[in-house]
């Protein structure tokens, strides 16, 4: 038997490794099944990616901080192409897979990927935590919480982008699934573009001293690319403008009595019009100090002393009048937060209504049977009390709904 090989060396010997790479270089075949073609992206495209990136999580992390109230940092993203052999790798299992779709101004969509424990942290803080709830399994409730998390986030990554972009983007809202990397040996189960090589985002994300780990973001080659020329597009559009500003000829300079000759027709700065005649070397009745030349884009240009312009003569029909403010009727204060309620509009609350309050003994309590009848501290015909979270806040009267009972809200409590 010992003039037989191993089945590792047989591998090696079919990835065209020599006698020399038997048993030491198994190892690099199987590396090589999972390497990867760093020519899909250019480098302009991949700091491209990293900009886009960058931006958005910044917008990102400003809406989770007002979500969980910590500070909330996410540091530069590193922009590589991966496979799904390297996410295996990589990652801890099991994770939170979060996809998003884009539905208007780009056609495409991408994952992120939090740590199962990061997303306990961050639903808990949600729920008016503090972050140490994070015993149990992730469940429904964690799913959801996450979900609303990652709506306003992306949704705010998108208002960045539509900025940038210089248009309309818009996100479906994100589907998180809890998923076991351990049960999918191809990633082309979970999403179509993760079975080949991908743009793989890594960020380091921190929560006050409750998290600091990594996330991913991971995009479709195509749909990077699609990013990126609308990135760079919009970038170039902004600059043209300042590109195609012709520059005006420059006027023949000539010594004359120390002071260049200048063309009085490129003398028009949008300042009150001045007798030319009277703008010449020793006429010294306007008082007018010298006028310096500043050659600037290949013309002269006169820059004014201060002392001139209350000797310049006004045009007749030039109307001035002091400005007018209106009044606000309230004071600004700098120390009282501004409020985006917006950002909770989605957040479920609890709504009760309270017909009425009695106080028992243990003894009474113990004697309730089927027909007891409590009082109440209400009066018949008096208004019920309305509570959101257990807080009063109005008051109303019970109606009938088809078969339901309701509450008509007559009062609200400030």
């Amino acid at each position: 038997m010992d003039g037989m090989l191993s089945q590792d060396e047989i591998n090696a010997l079919l990835n065209g490794g020599g006698d020399s790479d038997i048993g030491g270089d198994s190892s690099a075949g199987a590396s090589s099944a999972v390497e990867i073609d760093d020519s899909l992206i250019t480098e302009i495209e991949r700091d491209a990616i990293g900009e886009v990136a960058n931006i958005s999580m910044g917008s990102s992390a400003t809406t989770l901080f007002s979500l969980v109230n910590q500070k909330v940092n996410i540091t530069t993203p590193v922009v590589s192409l991966a496979r799904w052999e390297n996410v295996l790798t990589e990652y801890e299992r099991p994770c939170v897979f979060i996809q998003i779709k884009y539905t208007v101004g780009l056609d495409g969509s991408n994952i992120l990927i939090l740590k199962e424990h990061d997303v306990k942290v961050i639903t808990d803080l949600m729920m008016g935590g503090d972050g140490s709830n994070t015993e149990g399994e992730l469940g429904e409730l964690h799913l959801s919480a996450i979900s609303e998390a990652m709506n306003q986030m992306m949704g705010s990554a998108a208002t960045s982008l539509s900025t940038m972009l210089g248009k309309m983007i818009d996100i479906s809202p994100p589907e998180a699934s809890l998923v076991d990397l351990t049960e999918f040996k191809e990633g082309g189960d979970i999403a179509a573009f993760l079975a080949g090589t991908f743009v793989k985002i890594a960020f380091r994300m921190q929560i006050s001293d409750l998290v600091d780990s990594t996330i991913m973001q991971l995009y479709p080659i195509e749909f990077a690319k699609e990013l990126c020329s609308t990135f760079l597009g919009a970038q170039l559009g902004e600059d043209v403008p300042a590109q195609e500003t012709p520059a005006p000829a420059p006027a023949p300079a000539a010594p004359q009595a120390g002071m260049p000759q200048m063309d009085m027709s490129q003398m028009q700065m949008g300042m009150p019009q001045m007798d030319m005649s009277q703008m010449q070397m020793g006429m010294p009745q306007m008082g007018m100090p010298q006028m310096q030349m500043m050659p600037q884009m290949g013309m002269p240009q006169m820059q004014m002393m201060p002392q001139m312009m209350p000797q310049m003569q006004m045009q007749p029909n030039m109307s001035i009048q002091p400005a007018q403010f209106q009044n606000f009727a309230g004071e600004f204060n700098p120390n009282q937060p501004q409020e985006n309620i917006d950002l909770i509009k989605d957040v479920p609350l609890e709504v009760t209504v309270e017909l009425g309050r009695a106080s028992k003994s243990i003894s009474d309590i113990l004697d309730f049977a089927p027909g007891t009848i409590i009082e109440l501290d209400k009066i018949a015909g008096e208004p019920i009390d309305v509570l959101v979270n257990g807080k009063f806040v109005a008051k109303g009267e019970v109606v009938v709904i088809e078969e339901s009972f309701g509450v008509r809200v007559t009062e609200i409590i400030k």
